[in-house]
């Protein structure tokens, strides 16, 4: 029976035969069947069309150009057609493609390495680090994620929390997060406290005789709540990071290729004078094609060449893999979708802020380009998490058919980071049915007696109420 035929119950009933339950669905409750993609939207076994602001697989979580764009389809296809191979015989693809990449990096990152996720990429760069400086340990930042893999999972506070504990060789610093963090938005100088923490974690590591390889960031991190670190944090925690001989290594596998709007790169909101040693990029280079990149310096690729192993991925760099990403960055230009998220992020984050003035449940809206988050609290002086909260408001936006998310340490941040060809309307159309949704449960919060909800505990937030009367 085609895939597409299958009724949605046996495809479940499948799925949770043959693969693991650790492989979460979405909505769990109610799973999406989606047998179809086209730009920002995807279509279920029912054709019933939904606006896509999840975007998870394509720009690895976020989708670059949209789903099943025509010229990366076609770029595929054709390059299908005559050869797939490795990257051991010599092929223009690869070297087209790495020049291109480089044109859009600072000059001093020239070397690339090619891969087919950003977990390898991370791990890859992980070694790089290791082998220049002849040093061990890593700093991260709390809650953040790296990838999947073994070394990965070490490093991602996020997962290892939840798997035995922390490594000795892993150095927590807090997370930048100037709205529920130590040093919040009043904070005469958030960044330079920000950085000290890193300071002080990299000191006292020091301490017990430890030596500090490399440290970790995603240039927004995601995972962690759509943070926007202030400015001048990645620029003093590098000066921290270089003087004890380690290397900054900047994760761009979710926000770069010019999501943010203002840059191609996340990295770069610290202005130009901000280089790191590593960046890395995972599959929103190929808008969902498993192909990754990481690029350094000419100086940290020779300390690597020097221990004589070779580097070899098989699959890393292929010519299918390759014309893919140049076709990416093709759609990229002639769209111009750097601006086009530029002026849509804009918009969005314009009218989600109209909603927290509106809407006591939102506490904050921050973001740039096409990455936003929206903080949702049960109070404001404690800015406690609205989890369950969040849940219900994206249960309810997919019953309006709109796909979000939810994620943060509390989980109650809603993450917009749809498709780079999302719209006005797009926009305008969330933020008009979250709008709807919200003014709907408060509503019912102001009709609690009609709920026959009595005498709830005074620091119950209105709209916990009114979750505890649905679930009753």
């Amino acid at each position: 029976m085609a895939a597409d035929t299958r009724a949605k119950a046996v495809t479940l009933d499948l799925r949770r035969r043959l693969l693991s339950s650790s492989c979460r669905l979405f909505f769990p409750e109610d799973p999406v069947k989606i047998i179809r993609g086209q730009g920002q939207y995807l279509y279920d076994e029912q054709g019933r069309e939904y606006l896509d602001c999840i975007n998870n697989v394509a720009h690895d979580a976020p989708l670059a150009v949209g789903h099943c764009h025509p010229t990366v389809v076609q770029a595929a296809h054709e390059q299908n057609l005559v050869l797939n191979t490795n990257s051991r015989y010599l092929h223009d693809n690869i070297v087209d493609y790495a020049q291109r990449l480089s044109e859009t990096l600072p000059e001093q990152l020239s070397v690339f390495y090619f891969l087919n996720s950003g977990s390898e990429a991370n791990d890859l760069a992980l070694r790089l680090a290791r082998q220049y400086t002849g040093h061990q340990d890593v700093v991260v930042l709390d809650h953040a994620y790296h990838g999947h893999l073994s070394s990965l999972i070490d490093i991602s506070p996020y997962k290892f929390r939840n798997l035995g504990g922390q490594k000795e060789w892993v150095h927590v610093a807090p997370l930048p997060d100037t709205y529920r963090g130590p040093y919040r938005e009043d904070h005469p100088n958030p960044a330079e406290a920000y950085a000290n923490e890193v300071k002080h974690v990299i000191s006292s590591a020091q301490q017990k005789g430890r030596k500090i390889a490399a440290f970790f960031a995603e240039s927004l991190p995601s995972v962690s709540g759509q943070i926007i670190p202030p400015a001048g944090y990645f620029s003093q925690v590098a000066e921290h990071i270089h003087r004890a001989g380690g290397l900054f290594v900047a994760d761009e596998i979710q926000v770069g290729f010019g999501r943010i709007g203002k840059h191609f790169w996340a990295f770069q909101l610290e202005g130009e004078d901000f280089v790191p040693d590593i960046v890395t990029m995972g599959k929103s280079i190929g808008n969902g094609h498993p192909v990754a990149c990481m690029a350094t310096t000419q100086a940290v690729s020779r300390a690597f060449e020097a221990t004589g192993v070779e580097y070899f991925n098989t699959f890393g760099g292929n010519p299918v893999s390759c014309a893919v990403g140049l076709a990416v960055l093709d759609v990229l230009k002639t769209e111009q979708l750097q601006a086009h998220a530029t002026n849509v992020g804009s918009f969005l984050l314009e009218h989600l802020t109209q909603q927290k003035a509106k809407h006591p449940i939102i506490g904050d809206v921050r973001g740039t380009g096409l990455f936003i988050g929206v903080d949702l609290i049960k109070d404001e002086t404690l800015r406690t998490p609205a989890t369950e909260e969040a849940e219900y408001l994206v249960s309810r936006l997919k019953e309006n058919y709109i796909l979000l998310s939810i994620d943060g340490p509390g989980k109650n941040i809603l993450k917009f980071k749809p498709p780079m060809c999302f719209n006005v309307d797009n926009a305008q159309h969330v933020v008009a049915k979250l709008d709807d949704i919200l003014t709907d449960m408060e509503e019912k919060v102001r009709s609690c007696e009609t709920l026959r909800i009595k005498h709830p505990p005074e620091d119950t937030h209105p709209t916990q109420i009114l979750l505890t009367r649905q679930q009753d």
